[in-house]
C-alpha cells in the first residue's frame, strides 16, 4: 500500500478545501437560521441554503463523489476516503452538498448493482441527479434488527404484485417530502434457510398503505433536515413483481453488500468529524484561562490533545487501509478490518467529541458549537449499520477459527 494520495485525490482535496472555506462553513449559521423557523413539511426538508450548495457542488464537479464506475466519480474507494474525511467537518452540510449523504448512497449502490436497467431509470438516475430522496425501510422496533434474519415484515406474492405488512422504524430520510421511494427489506419465504428468507423491493412513497406515523428523535435531535428518522407502517402495500431487487430470498445478501461501503464511508467522515473537534478545542483552550494559566497549559488538557492526536492518526490509517484491501481484494476480502474500523473509530471519536465538548464547558453543549451535534452522531454510529457488540463478536469468532 502505497501512503501517498494520488494527483487525482490531491487535486479533489484541494477543491474541495475550497468549497468547504468558502461556501460550507460560511453556510452553517444561515443552514441554522433557516432551520429555526421551520414548521410543517418544511420542517423536514433540507433549508434553501441546502440547494445553492448543490448547485454550487454541481458547478464545481464536485457531484456524487461516493460512487465507483461511470455513473459517479469514477473514485476508487482509497481515493474517495480522504474526500469524505473533509466532507465530515461538516456532516450536517458537506455531504448532501455533494449528493453524497446517507441513505441516498446506500440505495444508488444498491440499484447501481442490483437493480434492473427499468429500475435504474425510473429511481437511480433522479437519485444521481439529486431531483428526489430515498429511504431504506430495515430495523424494526419489535425485534433485535441486529440480527436482520428476525426482520418480521412480510413480502407475500399475489399474482403479478407483491403484498407487504409490517412496521419499520427509524427510517431515515422517510419524512422528507422529497422522499420518492422506499427500499423495503421483508421476508418472502419464513421457512427458507435464515439468510434466504428476506427480500428487498422498490415501494413509491404514494403507493396506498404506506403511513409515516411520526419523526423519531435521536438524542433530542429530529435530522429535520434530511428527512428525519420515521416510523412507518405498511398496511397490504401493493407494488408489481418487477420491483423485486435482484431476486427472491436475496435480501440479507443485498443487505451486506449495501452496508459494507455505508460502513466504511460513516467511518471516513468521522475522522473528519474528529478534526473538527480536535480543532474546536485547540482553539478553545488556548483563548481561554482557569485557575491563572490559559486551559492550553493544563496537564489533563494536554493529554486530551495529544491522545486525540494518536487516535485519529490510528484511525485514518485503518480506514486507508480497508479502503485499499476494498479496492484490491473485494469487500469480502476486507470484512475483517471493515469491522475493526466499524468497531473502533465511532467510540474513538465520540471520546474525542466528549473531551473537546469538556474544554468548551457550557459551550460545548451548546447550540453555539457543531459539538453536541458531532457527539450525537458519533454515539449514534455505534449503533447504525450493526452495533458495536455484533461486530466484536463476528471478529472474533472469525479470528478464533483459525485456531479451532
Amino acid at each position: 500500500m502505497d501512503f501517498a494520495y494520488d494527483s487525482r485525490t490531491l487535486e479533489l482535496q484541494e477543491r474541495l478545501r475550497t468549497f468547504l472555506d468558502q461556501h460550507v462553513y460560511p453556510a452553517e449559521p444561515v443552514f441554522a437560521e433557516q432551520r429555526a423557523g421551520a414548521e410543517g413539511d418544511a420542517r423536514w426538508t433540507a433549508p434553501p441554503v441546502v440547494e445553492d450548495l448543490k448547485a454550487e457542488a454541481r458547478r464545481q464537479g464536485l457531484w456524487n463523489l461516493f460512487l465507483p464506475g461511470e455513473r459517479g466519480a469514477g473514485l476508487t474507494n482509497l481515493q474517495y476516503a480522504p474526500l469524505a474525511e473533509l466532507t465530515g467537518r461538516s456532516p450536517h452540510l458537506a455531504p448532501p452538498a455533494l449528493n453524497c449523504a446517507a441513505p441516498d448512497t446506500g440505495n444508488m449502490e444498491v440499484l447501481a448493482e442490483f437493480g434492473t436497467p427499468a429500475q435504474r431509470k425510473e429511481w437511480l438516475e433522479p437519485l444521481l441527479a439529486g431531483e428526489i430522496r430515498s429511504a431504506f425501510a430495515m430495523t424494526e422496533p419489535e425485534v433485535a434488527s441486529s440480527d436482520a434474519t428476525n426482520i418480521e415484515t412480510r413480502i407475500e406474492r399475489d399474482g403479478g404484485h407483491y403484498v407487504i405488512n409490517g412496521r419499520k422504524w427509524y427510517i431515515s430520510g422517510a419524512m422528507n417530502p422529497k422522499c420518492a421511494v422506499f427500499i423495503v427489506m421483508g421476508k418472502t419465504d419464513p421457512s427458507a434457510d435464515r439468510h434466504r428468507q428476506q427480500s428487498q423491493i422498490l415501494v413509491p412513497r404514494d403507493t396506498p398503505g404506506i403511513e409515516v406515523r411520526r419523526g423519531m428523535e435521536v438524542f433530542g435531535y429530529d435530522d429535520g433536515d434530511h428527512g428525519g428518522h420515521a416510523e412507518v407502517v405498511f398496511h397490504d402495500v401493493r407494488v408489481p413483481v418487477e420491483n423485486l431487487i435482484g431476486e427472491e430470498g436475496g435480501g440479507f445478501a443485498i443487505a451486506q453488500a449495501r452496508l459494507g461501503p455505508g460502513r466504511i464511508h460513516h467511518c471516513m467522515r468521522l475522522i473528519g468529524m474528529a478534526e473538527r473537534a480536535l480543532e474546536l478545542m485547540c482553539r478553545r483552550v488556548t483563548s481561554r484561562t482557569a485557575f491563572g494559566k490559559p486551559l492550553a497549559a493544563q496537564g489533563v488538557v494536554q493529554e486530551w490533545i495529544a491522545e486525540a492526536r494518536v487516535e485519529i492518526e490510528q484511525l485514518r490509517l485503518l480506514v486507508l487501509k480497508t479502503a485499499w484491501l476494498m479496492d484490491t481484494v473485494g469487500n469480502q476480502g476486507a470484512h475483517t478490518e471493515i469491522q475493526a474500523i466499524k468497531i473502533a473509530t465511532p467510540a474513538a471519536v465520540q471520546r474525542i467529541v466528549d473531551r473537546a465538548i469538556q474544554a468548551h464547558g457550557a459551550g460545548g453543549v451548546s447550540q453555539d458549537f457543531p459539538l453536541a451535534q458531532l457527539w450525537a452522531a458519533a454515539r449514534t454510529l455505534r449503533l447504525a449499520d450493526g452495533p458495536d457488540e455484533v461486530h466484536k463478536r463476528s471478529l472474533a469468532r472469525r479470528e478464533l477459527r483459525r485456531f479451532a
